[in-house]
C-alpha cells in the first residue's frame, strides 16, 4: 500500500485550516503545510496536529504549491486549500485507492458553500478537480492565481473517485469582493506577462457573457440568492480582470 502525503499551503488560515487537518488525518501518513509567514495562529493550530510545518515566501500559487511537493517525503500526493476538507465518502474513496492504486491521478467534486448555500449550479458544481497523483507524473501548471495539476501524458490514465471536496470559500459579500480584486491584481499581472491582451470589447462582452453563463446557462438562479450573488460579482470580476489589464499596458505606454 503507498504512503500518502496530504500537502497543504496556508496563509493567515486560523479560521478554516483545523477543519481541513481534520477531516485528513484518518487517510494521511503524513501532513505537510507550507506557510507564507502568517500572522495569525494558523502555525500553532498546524502544530497541535502534529504536521510537518514548513515556511517560505509567497511568489505565486504555482510555484508555491510545486515548492509544497517538494517537502513531501512520499510521491503519492493529495493536495488541498486550507479553506477545503473532504466529505466521508470522498475519504473512504481515498482509503481504497491506498489500497490498490492503479492510475496516474484520481479527479474528484468539488462541493463550494457560499456565505452558507451549498452551491449546486452556477458553474461551481461539480467543478472537478485532480487533487490526488502520483507526483513522478505531472507538476502543478496554469495562469496565476488559477492554477491547476497536469500529468506529462496528459490524461490518458486518470480516474474520477466519488466523494466531494467540500470547499468554503466566502463568509460574506465582502470576503467575495476581496478575494476579486487580490485575484484579479494577480491575474492582469500574469496576463500582460504572458502578452495577453484585453481588446475593449472584451471589456464590455465577456462580463455580460459570464453573468449570462453563471446566472442562466448554469441555472445560478435555481441557487437563489447565492446564485445571484455569485453570478454578479463573477462578471464584475471579469470586468476588473480586463480593466486592470488595460490599465498595465496604458502605464506602459507612458513610461515609454
Amino acid at each position: 500500500m503507498p504512503q500518502l502525503s496530504v500537502v497543504i499551503i496556508t496563509f493567515n488560515e486560523e479560521k478554516n485550516i483545523a477543519r481541513c487537518l481534520e477531516s485528513v488525518k484518518e487517510i494521511a501518513d503524513e501532513i505537510v503545510v507550507l506557510d507564507s509567514f502568517s500572522k495569525d495562529r494558523t502555525k500553532e493550530i498546524c502544530a497541535s496536529f502534529g504536521v510537518k510545518f514548513y515556511e517560505h515566501a509567497f511568489d505565486g500559487h504555482i510555484q508555491q504549491k510545486n515548492r509544497a511537493i517538494t517537502y513531501a517525503s512520499h510521491p503519492h500526493i493529495l493536495s488541498l486549500d486550507a479553506d477545503e476538507a473532504l466529505d466521508e465518502t470522498l475519504k473512504n474513496s481515498i482509503l481504497e485507492v491506498k489500497k490498490n492504486w492503479t492510475h496516474d491521478g484520481y479527479y474528484m467534486n468539488r462541493l463550494t458553500n457560499y456565505c452558507g448555500h451549498w452551491v449546486k449550479h452556477c458553474n461551481w458544481y461539480p467543478d472537478t478537480k485532480m487533487r490526488l497523483w502520483d507526483s513522478r507524473k505531472g507538476s502543478w501548471t496554469g495562469i496565476n492565481p488559477h492554477d491547476k495539476y497536469e500529468l506529462k501524458e496528459g490524461d490518458k490514465n486518470t480516474k474520477h473517485i466519488k466523494g466531494d471536496i467540500l470547499h468554503y470559500s466566502y463568509y460574506t459579500q465582502e470576503d467575495h469582493y476581496k478575494q476579486v480584486e487580490y485575484f484579479t491584481n494577480i491575474a492582469s499581472k500574469a496576463f500582460v506577462e504572458a502578452g495577453k491582451k484585453a481588446p475593449f470589447y472584451k471589456l464590455i462582452a465577456n462580463p455580460i457573457a459570464k453573468f449570462i453563463d453563471h446566472y442562466l446557462l448554469h441555472l445560478g438562479f435555481l441557487d437563489g440568492k447565492a446564485g445571484y450573488l455569485i453570478s454578479k460579482i463573477s462578471a464584475y470580476a471579469t470586468y476588473l480582470k480586463y480593466k486592470k489589464i488595460r490599465d498595465i499596458y496604458k502605464q506602459q505606454a507612458l513610461a515609454k
